[in-house]
């Protein structure tokens, strides 16, 4: 008899605003894939679900890898390698990967694959300390004493970047989420709610000395009007613009910008190994000395991931959402 696995494919485009519903997601039972030349087949224990795969399940182009109809979804993972032609990546060990949603995955380039540790740290692994690391430190270059202004805060990126902001020297961090309750435990001195960005300037009545943006729309045009000179804005996602279907367009008032000196920087964190290497030394530190935690939710079962990405979009979770593959 040959052997199957799950795996789940894109059954329909979302398109507009349209929030996605399992009518888009198809769980198939395919044939397990098998190891050729240099590759390793990993048993995935846990994939993440994020806001930004909405935007990669639409109509409108963005510079990512799409999905596609029929195709197999793709997202970060971590497993145990159970079958290996690479001697790097032996049988046992367990790595992280980009071929999330599906029981099995087969992993054929080097740089498509990385180490990680066993199922216990599937939140630091799979979270994403690494991206509010780098938008803070390489990005925004954060310093000691400065104000600091994180958007989308209780997401699975700002759920790590108030802590990280006052770990790197930051002296008042001000977040804004469509849950403020939660943000006192991560970090933040002040919460906003995101349907009241007026609240900033009371919130920081001397302005920003860096925004870190992962919303975009009227937050982010908000917070350019209440940067100080020599700001740095560190632009990370745009997630009003992804949910609403529409360009990431905001308003730039870029007379005071330039007045200001202000520096306003996109990036992605996979530009930056060597942000990687000090991310993982001051993390591993960071979590020893009891100073920075990864809020999370886990959701069992290949089967309820889509569930679990509908209810991340619709606001029902905060933090890294995991969808464990037992």
């Amino acid at each position: 008899m040959t052997k199957t696995h799950h795996e789940i494919c894109l059954a329909a485009t979302v398109s507009g605003a349209t929030p996605p519903t399992r009518e888009h997601f198809q769980l198939i039972e395919a044939p397990m894939p098998t190891v050729g030349a240099g590759q390793v087949l990993v048993r995935n224990r846990w994939m993440t679900v994020s806001a930004a795969m909405r935007t990669l399940m639409g109509d409108s182009p963005v510079p990512m890898p799409m999905y596609t109809v029929g195709n197999v979804l793709h997202g970060p993972a971590i497993g145990e390698v159970v079958d290996s032609d690479d001697p790097a990546h032996p049988i046992g060990t367990w790595v992280r990967h980009r071929f999330g949603w599906r029981e099995f995955a087969v992993v054929a380039q080097p740089e498509q694959i990385s180490p990680a540790t066993g199922a216990e740290d599937a939140a630091v692994w799979l979270g994403q300390g690494l991206t509010a690391y780098v938008g803070l430190r390489v990005a925004a270059d954060v310093r000691p004493g400065d104000t600091v202004l994180v958007t989308g805060a209780a997401g699975a990126v700002g759920a790590s970047a108030g802590q990280i902001a006052r770990l790197l020297g930051a002296a008042h961090v001000v977040g804004t989420s469509g849950k403020p309750d939660l943000l006192p435990s991560l970090g933040y001195d002040v919460a906003v709610a995101r349907s009241d960005p007026e609240r900033l300037r009371a919130a920081a009545p001397d302005g920003f000395d860096v925004v870190f943006d992962t919303v975009g729309g009227s937050l982010l045009a908000h917070a350019l009007e209440l940067t100080r000179p020599g700001a740095r804005v560190a632009l990370c996602g745009a997630l009003a613009h992804q949910l609403a279907g529409e360009p990431a367009t905001v308003p730039i008032d870029v007379m005071t910008l330039i007045g200001r000196r202000v520096t306003v920087r996109g990036f992605t964190a996979s530009d930056h190994d060597t942000a990687r290497d000090q991310w993982t030394r001051h993390c591993a530190q960071w979590r020893e000395a009891g100073r920075l935690r990864f809020p999370h939710v886990s959701i069992d079962g290949l089967a309820d991931a889509p569930r679990a990405l509908i209810d991340l979009i619709a606001g029902r979770h905060h933090g890294t959402v995991l969808v464990g593959l037992p």
